[in-house]
């Protein structure tokens, strides 16, 4: 494989050392994949043999691309202007093949890679890219030549030929050939538990518990009403009334009515027809919009249900929750209460989350490249019906 010099980015102290530095840059989308790459470029350098030095780019323009082999052609434009020896991208594009959920693509000849941070899963997110990134520049770095398409070569180290993660979703290496692309080596997932691995992959790159801070109307609404609600004798003796089978229903209906809500009036649900992805995909994004969504209100419910427990605890006095309720107060009293406030709260929030604007949601549920494609399909939704 021909090297790239990188002269023309070292320093006089570089040009005289015994050991030329290799570059890595490391291009990344805007959100967690930026994070990661920023984690990367101070862990990676001490674990790597020679001299290394890593750049960063946080690129909004490669994270508007709609595949690996545009990105790989980006990343390689990049890689030959900013003088890199190498390059990777960090996306957090959700990439499937007919092997299965893309965990990596790689090109040789022009030394560039893809890295997909929705493959790695939800759990160990940042330690999976980390392992990921290191098999990729051993790849890069290895003079074997191309691999026949279709070869499967067992090539996986640091940490991911681990038993844990085999039983859990394997990652294989295959050689591969494709029309019009560079692409000569992938690494996926494949499989039903490769799937499960890239939808909670997806689910984590959204960060749902973001939620809570994005949608300020609905939050706004939910705390206005806990508040009248902690000022309610009537809301008192429903929260302690009521039996704990129907208080779980009860709270399953508020999750279910902000979360419907939200989807809804936010046109958030990926239609059957949508030709933007395959059916696969397009069920894939739908249930990882309506899982990220579940676990965002679930947690605004949660902050709201503390803020009330504290709230009520400070505020209502034992000696008149007794007299109002007709029974001895204790911690558990507090409790239905704060969850009568929290239920209530709930479903003042769906209907507050309608004032929200779309791109306000949008921004809230997904991560920079899923916001960012969700406001051009509804812009583009909106130009056909004009038109």
């Amino acid at each position: 494989m021909p090297s790239r010099s990188s002269d023309d980015t070292h320093s006089e102290a570089d040009d005289h050392s015994p050991e030329r530095v290799t570059v890595l840059g490391l291009i990344a989308d805007p959100d967690m994949p930026e994070t990661i790459a920023a984690y990367l470029a101070e862990s990676l350098p001490e674990e790597l043999d020679g001299e290394w030095r890593f750049e960063v780019d946080a690129d909004p323009v490669t994270a508007t691309l709609k595949g690996t082999a545009e990105i790989l052609d980006q990343t390689a434009h990049k890689c030959d202007s900013r003088g890199w020896t190498y390059a990777i991208c960090i996306t957090d594009l959700p990439v499937r093949s007919e092997e299965g959920p893309v965990v990596a693509d790689i090109d040789h000849d022009r030394g560039v890679a893809v890295v997909s941070v929705p493959g790695m899963g939800g759990l160990q997110t940042r330690r999976r890219v980390h392992q990921v990134i290191r098999q990729v520049l051993d790849e890069l770095r290895d003079d074997h030549g191309r691999d026949e398409p279709g070869q499967v070569r067992e090539q996986r180290r640091h940490g991911l030929s681990s038993r844990a993660l085999g039983v859990l979703a394997p990652i294989r290496r295959k050689a591969v050939e494709t029309e019009g692309s560079h692409l000569d080596v992938r690494y996926v997932t494949p499989g039903r538990r490769g799937r499960l691995r890239l939808l909670t992959g997806m689910v984590r790159t959204n960060r749902p518990w973001r939620l809570v801070f994005g949608l300020s109307r609905a939050l706004a609404a939910a705390v206005a009403t806990s508040a009248f609600g902690l000022s309610s004798s009537t809301i008192w003796m429903v929260g302690d009334q009521l039996n704990t089978g129907f208080k779980v229903l009860t709270t399953a209906t508020a999750i279910a009515a902000l979360v419907a809500w939200l989807i809804a009036a936010h046109n958030l649900w990926e239609k059957r027809g949508d030709t933007r992805s395959d059916p696969e995909l397009a069920r894939l994004y739908n249930a990882s919009t309506l899982l990220t969504l579940v676990i965002g209100v679930v947690v605004l419910l949660a902050i709201l249900f503390v803020v009330n427990f504290v709230l009520a605890w400070l505020i209502l006095p034992a000696s008149l929750l007794t007299s109002m309720l007709g029974s001895e107060t204790d911690v558990g009293t507090y409790l239905a209460v704060a969850w009568a406030f929290t239920t209530l709260g709930g479903i003042a929030g769906a209907l507050g989350s309608s004032l929200e604007t779309d791109q306000a949601v949008r921004q809230a549920a997904y991560g920079y490249r899923e916001s960012r494609r969700r406001a051009e399909y509804q812009e583009h939704e909106q130009g056909s019906g004009d038109g």
